[in-house]
């Protein structure tokens, strides 16, 4: 299987999964156009997406929805409760109903014989969630737009052969920064979003033998830098004896240009 970031920010977000010649988007939250110019890059076009999968209604995470449905009827799947939040914005005219399709935390959906699993996050959203991708003997885990992570959060990823993980914000560069106190509060709180110190914590639960990629991802382009997203998740790993143990890639998702893909062995 092979990951593909081609935007991951608070900007906008947009993943393909799959093999080489189809696959899946997880989240269309940036234009038609820069989707479409990143899967040009790898030699995919809109007609080798099989499904779209979205995680939850904010606009950094379905703008581009609209679109690209207009264009090319592709089956979306979310949530009920994400599904009427889409429609609720009111920027699906001449799209048919029918393209959307519910889908539950836990349950599996089969594209391409590859198994999409949704589970639950804790998210300022109507019914967000995050996804694991498996085929084979090989798992993606996808998880960004957590307040907190929880047990639930853990055995979702574990086993995971390449993630995608949210290391949104530092604390001190938002506490210091020109946000007001309510959004500061908003992203802080276990219904926002994950620090940097927060994903590194995760990702020493997540630490196994099998794990090739940790990709940092959905960065604030006002409270981080991808250099001081890295390095303070590393430094804490590198406190880890598993960590040193493990030949386990760390890189950062480019905010707003395709990431270099990633191929799972």
């Amino acid at each position: 299987m092979q990951l593909y970031s081609i935007a991951s920010g608070s900007s906008g977000n947009c993943i393909y999964a799959g093999e080489k010649d189809k696959g899946i988007l997880i989240d269309v939250g940036i234009s038609m156009k820069k989707i479409s110019e990143g899967l040009r890059d790898q030699n995919l076009s809109f007609e080798q997406i099989q499904a779209i999968f979205i995680t939850h209604e904010h606009t950094d995470h379905i703008s581009g929805l609209g679109p690209i449905l207009r264009k090319v009827p592709i089956p979306v799947y979310a949530t009920a409760g994400t599904i009427h939040a889409i429609w609720e914005k009111g920027n699906m005219s001449n799209i048919s109903p029918a393209l959307f399709h519910s889908i539950r935390p836990q349950e599996e959906v089969e594209v391409n014989d590859m198994l999409i699993r949704a589970f639950s996050i804790s998210h300022d959203a109507a019914e967000p969630v995050c996804y694991t991708l498996e085929k084979e003997k090989q798992k993606i885990g996808i998880a960004t737009d957590m307040g907190c992570y929880s047990d639930e959060t853990i055995r979702n990823l574990e086993d995971c052969s390449s993630l995608l993980l949210e290391a949104n914000h530092d604390i001190n560069l938002l506490q210091v920064g020109k946000y007001p106190y309510s959004l500061k509060m908003r992203i802080l709180g276990d219904k926002g979003h994950l620090s940097n110190d927060s994903c590194a914590r995760l990702i020493k639960e997540l630490l196994h033998p099998g794990l090739q990629h940790i990709m940092l991802g959905h960065l604030s382009k006002e409270n981080n830098f991808p250099e001081l997203a890295y390095q303070t998740v590393s430094y804490e790993l590198e406190q880890s004896e598993t960590w040193n143990r493990l030949s386990t890639r760390l890189l950062v998702a480019n905010r707003f240009e395709p990431t270099e893909m990633l191929i799972i062995k």
